[in-house]
């Protein structure tokens, strides 16, 4: 044990079944610290935290050598009851995804309320007193009405607040964070890092603060230590790990996340730091300014004229119904072979504008024109047709894709739709094709979703949309549950596409360091509004707005 660490883990192996993916890994967390734990999904970085609270399932897992001493006390000999004592009252978990965490059937007062009657000696008055400060602790706006609402009645960067409140309401000595971050807008990731910061120096517990984004992990930890294949690779202080990395794989996580500063062709990813391949090939301005004086020759692709999507809530029998504009007076054009980057925080309206002019989703006022025509006046057989140009990639390629049909079908049904081909022996080929263009081989053609990594079903996805030789492609926070090199892959594979189809892009996005790698024009949204519009660097380089100015200063720089 050392002399000042609350938790040692040594020489600590997990297998799952016969997979070993734990390879005798060993670390300590020093009292009134926060240490972070950076690698790739598979790394074992979660894997070896469950492990810490005895939350590895034990049907399929097994702690094959070493020890977990919480001061001295060696968790892997713990009984399940005697962790029940350590687990929430010592040593506490925030999870990577709030909503699955929280119980929906229950008010999010109710949640924290049980865990406090059930590990302290507090009456129920006084348990709800309690709860009642802790969010006003973790700085939920209203903290009365937070305890009566339910979880899908509040933002998601207010769930995770809940699950904070939750996990420090027994003042445990050791908060693990997992992933606390990975899905929420940059303003309020920046929230939630001040948030643990200023709770741990008040509370002086120590924190593992898990991510796969090293510039986070800038933002909030003393030391780093980071996991690649189940093995801790590298680990030291924050400032000593990003200005002077030593092992490749750290090389590239720092590198492979876009910059600020300058504009790549192509971003590095994992295999070519690995593999010592990688040359930068920096795009100068007067490449960008010829490139786009070519764009802007030709009439605009679509044109967005004074759109809005307004919603109408009745809260009651008797009151008004009032209305609400997701989107409000926006218009921009686009031209053929452009990107443009649509920007703002969870609920400005850029999601609502994607499906509008997917017509998802009908405006109520305005005009869509895409080459010259109001599409927002098409009839149901004209719209039909229109779908085969303009096309989704979504978020979440799982629950886009259907579990029961092998990928290589579910990429040819939209073709059989549309009539593309004149048989399905040319469309599986075409699919196969398709499959190589997006870097999967066609041994893929007959897997099902479940079998891919979360990184090639994004890829299928893509192969999916460009199956039917769109014009113009919305992507939606396409890359935003990627891990750092994954997205880095997917991001060069957009871009290769778009040069070989000559797609145009609509790119959604709060990840404002991804947009601006992607972006021709930059398109700022706040609540429903046009912020700011104009060519992405000089956003970037010289916002107008204070609003652009707060996005653009939350986003982790790194050292």
């Amino acid at each position: 044990m050392k002399d000042n660490s609350i938790l040692n883990i040594e020489k600590l192996s997990i297998s799952f079944g016969n997979n070993k993916v734990i390879h005798g890994i060993s670390y300590h967390l020093n009292k009134n610290e926060i240490l972070g734990i950076v690698g790739e999904s598979g790394s074992g970085k979660s894997v070896s935290s469950l492990a810490i609270l005895g939350l590895l399932p034990k049907q399929i897992s097994k702690i094959n050598s070493g020890n977990i001493y919480y001061n001295s006390k060696d968790l892997v000999a713990l009984s399940s009851k005697d962790f029940e004592n350590i687990r929430g009252n010592k040593i506490a978990m925030i999870f990577q995804e709030p909503m699955s965490s929280l119980n929906p059937s229950m008010t999010c007062g109710n949640q924290v309320l049980e865990i406090l009657l059930h590990h302290d000696t507090l009456s129920k008055s006084e348990a709800k007193n309690e709860v009642i400060s802790l969010f006003e602790k973790v700085k939920l706006p209203d903290p009365n009405r937070v305890f009566s609402a339910y979880p899908h009645e509040i933002s998601g960067g207010q769930k995770q607040r809940v699950m904070i409140a939750m996990a420090i309401s027994c003042k445990p000595d050791i908060l693990i964070a997992d992933e606390p971050t990975t899905a929420l807008d940059v303003t309020v990731q920046k929230d939630i890092i001040s948030l643990l910061k200023e709770l741990q120096l008040e509370t002086k517990m120590s924190i593992i603060f898990i991510t796969h984004d090293l510039g986070l992990i800038s933002e909030i930890a003393n030391r780093v230590l980071v996991m690649y294949q189940g093995n801790i690779v590298e680990q030291g202080l924050v400032e000593n790990i990003f200005k002077n990395p030593q092992h490749n794989y750290t090389k590239a996580l720092i590198n492979s996340r876009p910059s600020l500063d300058t504009r790549l062709k192509v971003l590095p990813t994992i295999k070519d730091y690995l593999e010592g391949t990688f040359r930068e090939e920096i795009i100068t301005e007067e490449e960008r300014k010829l490139k786009q004086e070519k764009l802007y020759m030709h009439p605009p692709l679509l044109e967005v004229i004074n759109a809005e999507k307004a919603y109408i809530s009745n809260s009651g029998w008797f009151s008004k119904p009032e209305t609400f504009k997701a989107v409000d007076g926006v218009s921009f054009k686009l031209y053929e072979g452009e990107t443009l980057g649509l920007v703002g925080e969870s609920g400005c309206g850029k999601s609502t504008l994607g499906n509008a002019i997917l017509q998802l989703d009908k405006v109520t006022a305005g005009e869509i024109r895409y080459n010259g025509i109001d599409i927002t006046k098409l009839s149901k057989t004209e719209t039909r047709k229109l779908r085969k140009d303009i096309q989704i990639i979504f978020q979440d390629p799982y629950s886009s894709l259907n579990p029961r049909i092998p990928v290589g079908e579910a990429i040819m049904e939209p073709m059989k739709v549309h009539k593309l081909y004149k048989s399905d022996k040319e469309r599986k080929e075409a699919v196969i094709n398709i499959l190589n263009k997006v870097g999967l081989s066609e041994t893929y053609f007959n897997r099902y979703p479940h079998e891919f990594s979360g990184g090639q079903r994004q890829r299928i996805g893509i192969a999916r949309t460009i199956a039917l030789q769109p014009k113009l492609i919305v992507c939606d926070e396409s890359v935003s549950a990627l891990d750092i090199s994954v997205q880095a892959q997917v991001l060069n594979l957009l871009n290769d596409l778009k040069e070989t189809f000559k797609f145009t892009y609509i790119f959604i996005s709060h990840d404002l360091a991804v947009v601006k790698f992607m972006s021709d024009q930059l398109l700022v949204m706040n609540q429903g509004k046009v912020e700011e519009l104009d060519d992405a660097d000089t956003i970037y380089n010289n916002p107008k707005k204070e609003y652009t100015k707060k996005l653009i200063h939350a986003i982790p720089k790194g050292l």
